[in-house]
């Protein structure tokens, strides 16, 4: 079996419940260390390895760490790979500088894996957290479609002059839905 059909495998197989509580904005979730140890039982059972290499970089004067999830085949060598992203926020209040680094690590790793494993089965609890504030009533629009920035695209080139000119990577993807493999490539250059 190679790793693509092994990874399909994990992916069906697994489950990775949200058994972590947030008790201020009244939500479950998963954290890596929940999603790494749901992963263990399947890694032998299939034969596979599953690691994670981080890297801080910088964009456009934001701190942020890269996270690579990575499937390797025992047998071929062969791997599957997802990035994960997540900026250090050096304003968080009541946190030491390594404990914002880790935060920042943490959700790189999470969503690194839950790319990979395909964790995407509800709303991540960020994006429905209100934090106890009560809903702004908003007239009911037809949702927007991003417009998919790729290489191919012709708008490329001019975003990456834009961020290579000091751009705001937060902006473009406002405006563009960007795959993980082009977000790689457009911030790299």
């Amino acid at each position: 079996m190679d790793i693509t059909h092994k990874l399909l495998a994990i992916q069906l197989e697994l489950k990775a419940p949200k058994k972590q509580r947030n008790s201020f904005g009244n939500y479950n979730y998963r954290s890596a260390e929940d999603i790494l140890e749901a992963i263990k039982p399947y890694a032998g059972k299939h034969g596979v390895l599953f690691k994670i290499t981080e890297e801080i970089r910088t964009l456009n004067n934001y701190v942020y760490i890269q996270s690579i999830a990575a499937c390797i085949d025992l047998d071929s060598q062969q791997s599957i790979e997802s990035v994960g992203y997540s900026i250090i926020d050096f304003e968080a209040k009541g946190m030491q500088m390594p404990q914002r680094t880790g935060a920042a690590s943490s959700y790189a790793k999470k969503y690194a894996l839950g790319n990979l494993l395909l964790l995407d089965d509800t709303k991540d609890s960020d994006a429905t957290n209100t934090h106890n504030k009560k809903p702004k009533t908003v007239a009911k629009q037809k949702p927007k479609t991003k417009e998919e920035l790729t290489p191919a695209n012709p708008n490329w080139k001019k975003v990456q002059a834009y961020l290579h000119d000091g751009g705001d990577i937060k902006k473009v993807l406002e405006k563009y839905m960007i795959q993980d493999n082009n977000l790689t490539l457009l911030i790299s250059k």
